[in-house]
């Protein structure tokens, strides 16, 4: 299913980033090394599906009536 692809592609990238080989001294550790790999992918990592932006920069920018789809590749 194309539906789940995306988010499989972002668990994905998630584990070979951050998770893989890793240890942490406690759960809360781990977790804030998560949440800032989020806030990096959301706010900095640039996307080639969105024309080489950021998921926020590629929501926030002006719509017009070229830009208004993406069309990722199959």
């Amino acid at each position: 299913s194309y539906d789940n692809a995306a988010a499989e592609s972002f668990f994905a990238t998630c584990k070979r980033e951050v998770l893989h080989g890793r240890k942490w001294a406690d759960e809360q550790q781990a977790r804030i090394d998560v949440f800032r790999w989020i806030a990096f992918y959301n706010h900095h990592r640039r996307h080639s599906t969105l024309g080489h932006l950021s998921p926020i920069a590629f929501e926030q920018r002006p719509r017009t009536d070229e830009t208004a789809t993406v069309t990722l590749a199959a």
